[in-house]
């Protein structure tokens, strides 16, 4: 019998989702921690801390700690997990709960050491790390235990890693550090560059849901913005279209294109075939940008689908590895620090 909680953290660079074996995701919110810059305090994490960004006064500080994928600001990311270990399980535990992190597929020894060593300094007992595209594959029910290829293309905040998936295990993989974080940075470098007008990160990723395509649409949508312009120094509204938006995202959108194409032309023979048949899936936030699945299938001329819960898939897979540790350790998807 098991008495320690075990718990599974997809700790991304954009939103950190937490799923608790026996109830589910208890947890999904920014990956945003308010700290008092005097008392080097935790303020606030997650929704409360977002609402604060670039809003602060000089005594606190509302700041992303994970960059890339990986640990940008160690201390906080611990007092962060430490917020989540009390959130989720409370206070002291007679067993330490356990911690399955989800981490990019290029991540280093290093990098992934640095994971487990916050966990464990905030109060996890065992802490351990699993591929986010393995997990993934797993919240999207993919048959990654069989013999044959499965191609998981998984486009988070800050990074997205491409993986051929088979036996339990990755064959090939490639981790590449863009996603909709720099998606949000090319459509504010458009609207500074075209307009002399200023937007937030926040504004940038609302006409990114809103109007943001990688495919032509019919008709072509178009929205208000607002801003400071750089010229006057005041505010200002302008109307953007979803044609520019497009125009806007075509680097970063290409650059994933290059390396889901540089996976494939890597991929063995057999599982190849496998992924003709099967398609590429997509999954993280990034993958709900509107016709990126008919832009990757037109360059690659591979069927590819959104997965149905794409934004949540990875925090789903780790849980599911959770509820089947004994038979992912053996298949190596899992690692211990």
């Amino acid at each position: 019998m098991k008495f320690a909680a075990e718990i599974g953290i997809d700790l991304g660079t954009a939103n950190l989702l937490v799923y608790r074996r026996g109830k589910g995701i208890v947890l999904n919110e920014p990956t945003v921690v308010a700290i008092s810059t005097n008392s080097k305090t935790v303020l606030a994490v997650g929704n409360e801390a977002r609402e604060m960004l670039g809003k602060t006064p000089g005594n606190i500080q509302a700041v992303r700690p994970m960059k890339d994928g990986v640990i940008a600001d160690y201390t906080v990311t611990m007092k962060m997990m430490e917020h989540i270990r009390k959130k989720v399980v409370g206070g002291w535990q007679m067993f330490p709960p356990t911690a399955l992190i989800c981490v990019p597929s290029g991540v280093t020894n290093v990098e992934r050491r640095a994971v487990c060593k916050a966990a464990r300094e905030a109060g996890f007992g065992r802490a351990m790390t699993i591929e986010e595209p393995m997990a993934a594959a797993i919240g999207c029910g993919l048959p990654i235990a069989n013999p044959g290829g499965n191609m998981i293309v998984d486009i988070g905040g800050g990074t997205t890693d491409i993986a051929v998936i088979s036996l339990g295990g990755i064959v090939l993989s490639q981790s590449l550090r863009v996603g909709g974080n720099k998606l949000d940075d090319a459509i504010v470098r458009h609207i500074k560059n075209t307009y002399n007008l200023l937007i937030g990160d926040a504004t940038a990723e609302e006409i990114k849901m809103r109007i943001g395509t990688a495919y032509p649409i019919d008709p072509e949508l178009t929205m208000n913005v607002r801003g400071r312009d750089l010229v006057a120094g005041l505010p200002r509204t302008l109307e953007v279209s979803s044609e520019e938006v497009r125009e806007a995202l075509s680097e970063p959108v290409r650059l994933i294109a290059e390396k889901v194409c540089a996976v494939l032309e890597d991929t063995p023979p057999e599982l190849s075939s496998d992924i003709i048949e099967r398609g590429i899936t997509l999954t993280g936030g990034g993958a709900l940008l509107r016709g990126l699945d008919q832009l990757l299938q037109r360059v690659t001329d591979v069927p590819v689908k959104v997965a149905e819960n794409a934004l949540n898939s990875v925090a789903i897979g780790c849980g599911r590895a959770l509820e089947e540790l004994d038979a992912i350790e053996k298949s190596a998807a899992v690692s211990y620090e």
